[in-house]
């Protein structure tokens, strides 16, 4: 995968325990955890795109109610996922890590500043804020990779949904987080 970047969506607190819990979100965590310690050890950034909601925001007071507002105990990655020292933190206030955040500078300063060309998504929702960083991603002409163990949302059918169509409409791979910590490793 040529100058890849992971970059973990949502895993808080508030989406794995708390306000809007996601039951069938634990069954990604250790995948995840793989994911990110392989990264780090092949040189691979680990970039953390996380909800940081003002109260007043839209998605918290016309759709999903108070969820991960920012310096609130929900809004912090979960222990199993902290982020380390090196990796990044990219705050969100909508679906999108895209929108209206730093991520788009700090993935074109990666690699001495040749930029990540290969963008691997993991995280919550599938059909959600995983599905929108993508669109962002592929308008941009990144490369998405999805490991589908490595992704979660509130139901199966959303779940599947949302994995059928980052592939057929963003041209995602489709992939499980040991295919991708092999390639890291070649």
């Amino acid at each position: 995968m040529e100058r890849a970047v992971v970059i973990i969506v949502d895993m808080l607190t508030d989406f794995v325990t708390g306000a809007l819990r996601a039951d069938r979100s634990n069954k990604i965590i250790q995948p995840l955890r793989k994911l990110v310690e392989a990264a780090r050890k092949n040189g691979v950034p680990v970039i953390f795109s996380n909800d940081a909601h003002y109260p007043g925001d839209f998605e918290v007071v016309h759709k999903w109610g108070e969820h991960a507002i920012k310096g609130t105990p929900g809004a912090e990655v979960i222990p199993e996922l902290q982020p380390q020292e090196g990796d990044f933190i990219v705050e969100k206030r909508t679906y999108s890590g895209f929108y209206e955040t730093g991520l788009e500078p700090l993935l074109r300063s990666l690699y001495d500043g040749e930029g990540a060309k290969t963008v691997i998504l993991g995280g919550l929702h599938t059909n959600i804020c995983v599905r929108h960083t993508s669109a962002d991603a592929f308008f941009r002409g990144y490369k998405i990779v999805i490991p589908e163990d490595g992704v979660e949302a509130f139901t199966k059918e959303a779940h599947e949904a949302g994995l059928k169509y980052l592939q057929e409409i963003y041209n995602a791979e489709i992939t499980h987080v040991d295919e991708i910590i092999e390639k890291f490793e070649k």
